[in-house]
């Protein structure tokens, strides 16, 4: 399925915020990225009940639907901004039908809970756009806000650079569709009605939170369940605040990294600069690019 790309956006369009998956709570941090978005001219829309909170969700699952679906159908909007992460995507997409999307195409943009909606919406033939929530895009560097414009309104994207793996067994390059996410919301998608094609893919990673033995512990299912065996490379970024919850013998995230997918004879490039805690670097989802491990580059291909 080949997959279409919303329109570039411009300064006076308007967004629709949305809190899809965890409640937020008051934070200046959410403020500073609402701010971000206006000095770049953008004219946003609070969705009704974006700050519900029942539990550690923002609302129930029929609530935050309904502010899916809102900005989906909204007939001004041009993009849906997730407010944060942290969980309930997964739970939207139980029952959860897709509107018609062709004749109203709209940007999604998210990383780590919205994962499970940039791929599900992926499977829908439509790109989304892996990035900065509004709680965490005040924090990033100039050069990360500046590529996450020059993509949306330009659809324009420069190659990131991290560190290739070589070995004497693996190809250094392949091409394949990008499918950017967060390791863990993306394990809970297999076998699911919401997993994407993943033949002849590259996947991109990051994680947050997560010890080591859990790192293993995923990737070790999708060894198991033969995913790795239809991919053509793998994007690894940041897996932050990685330290063991007990004390005791344990492996380095690098080590468990190196243990689960060096032997794959794919290309493998780690250390770019997107996930939590750091830098995040936008990755539009579903678009053709090529992975070099000895040049340790992701590059899209026009």
């Amino acid at each position: 399925m080949k997959i279409k790309i919303p329109p570039p956006l411009q300064p006076g369009d308007l967004l629709c915020v949305i809190a899809p998956s965890g409640s937020l709570q008051p934070s200046e941090k959410f403020a500073a990225g609402l701010e971000v978005w206006r000095q770049r001219g953008y004219r946003l829309h609070l969705c009704d009940g974006y700050d519900a909170q029942w539990g550690y969700l923002a609302g129930s699952d029929d609530h935050r639907r309904q502010q899916l679906l809102s900005a989906l159908t909204h007939l001004e909007c041009k993009g849906i901004l997730c407010a944060r992460g942290g969980y309930g995507g997964t739970r939207l997409l139980e029952n959860w039908v897709w509107p018609p999307l062709e004749d109203s195409l709209k940007w999604l943009i998210g990383f780590s809970d919205i994962t499970s909606l940039l791929w599900s919406l992926s499977k829908q033939g439509v790109s989304g756009l892996h990035g900065p929530v509004l709680t965490t895009i005040a924090d990033e560097p100039a050069w990360s806000i500046d590529r996450l414009f020059n993509w949306l309104e330009h659809h324009q994207i420069a190659p990131l650079r991290g560190q290739g793996w070589i070995s004497d067994r693996r190809v250094t390059k392949a091409s394949g569709i990008l499918l950017p996410g967060n390791l863990c919301v993306a394990t809970h998608l297999l076998g699911t009605a919401d997993e994407p094609d993943l033949r002849g893919v590259i996947l991109a990673f990051e994680d947050v939170g997560e010890a080591p033995y859990r790192l293993d512990r995923m990737l070790t299912q999708w060894r198991a369940m033969g995913k790795f065996a239809q991919i053509q490379g793998i994007a690894l970024g940041r897996f932050s605040d990685a330290q063991p919850t007990k004390s005791g013998p344990t492996l380095s995230v690098a080590a468990v990294m190196r243990d689960r997918l060096s032997n794959l004879g794919i290309p493998i490039v780690s250390d770019l600069p997107f996930g939590h805690d750091g830098e995040n670097a936008v990755l539009p989802v579903g678009l053709p690019v090529e992975l070099d491990a000895e040049a340790g580059t992701l590059s899209w291909i026009p």
